[in-house]
């Protein structure tokens, strides 16, 4: 096993308190593209002349709903994506007692899919929909079963992801759970992220330990602060020192 790989796997042997904080990288390997690398979804052409930042904001939403929705439902969806061997060794650790918290930047539900129970969504997810008039809930199934605008079954108003778009916040009390989390933990892992989309990268300023580990293919800026960097397949990491291991 590569000395890097056998330093993770001690780590999280001795840990008593680890959190991963993780990115859209983490689901690539489950067929999800990213966001911003070469061939991430904001690098692809649309038909609708708009850049995908602006399509994803809430002023566009609110203007022009008819080419979110169908922006939305062609380019985000992923019904069929499977999790991965990161998402599968994540529940592991924290069904071992070790891992504390999951803290992801994505909204594609695939932790909760492969048994991790303490998910804090900091951009919320697609797995849940709600009416903007009446409040009802409804799953992602009734949001693809038609094209077009989602209208609510009971009063007929636009049903709306239940996802952080552009220029809105984040949601106060994931942000005050994950903080929380984060200055406990003996480990942090660090996955699949870029690390420069804030407020969410700003949340490492509150790891108080000794031991950030950063997993990713890129670089990010903080590289020089971890105390362990792999630039290798996040999945592959977590099969060798998890379930292999």
């Amino acid at each position: 096993m590569d000395k890097k790989y056998e330093q993770l796997k001690e780590w999280i042997d001795e840990s008593k308190y680890i959190v991963f904080f993780g990115g859209a990288g983490v689901s690539t390997e489950s067929g999800i593209p990213d966001f911003r690398s070469e061939n991430g979804i904001f690098q692809a052409i649309n038909e609708y002349g708009v850049r995908p930042e602006v399509i994803l904001s809430h002023s566009f939403f609110v203007r022009s709903p008819e080419v979110f929705f169908k922006y939305y439902k062609k380019t985000l969806l992923y019904p069929d994506a499977e999790p991965n061997d990161c998402h599968k060794a994540l529940a592991k650790l924290e069904q071992d007692g070790k891992l504390k918290a999951v803290v992801t930047q994505n909204i594609d539900d695939l932790h909760q899919r492969a048994g991790s129970r303490n998910v804090l969504e900091l951009h919320g997810t697609l797995y849940k929909n709600y009416c903007l008039k009446c409040g009802k809930t409804f799953e992602l199934d009734y949001v693809t079963a038609e094209e077009g605008i989602t209208r609510c079954d009971a009063c007929g108003g636009i049903v709306r992801p239940d996802v952080v778009l552009y220029e809105e916040s984040l949601n106060e009390d994931t942000l005050d759970a994950a903080m929380e989390h984060i200055s406990k933990a003996d480990l942090i892992i660090v996955g699949g992220t870029s690390l420069n989309v804030y407020p969410a990268a700003g949340l490492l300023n509150y790891f108080r330990g000794e031991r950030l580990v950063l997993i990713n293919k890129s670089a990010t800026p903080y590289d020089s602060r971890a105390a362990l960097v792999i630039a290798e397949n996040i999945g592959e990491v977590f099969r060798k020192t998890v379930l292999e291991g």
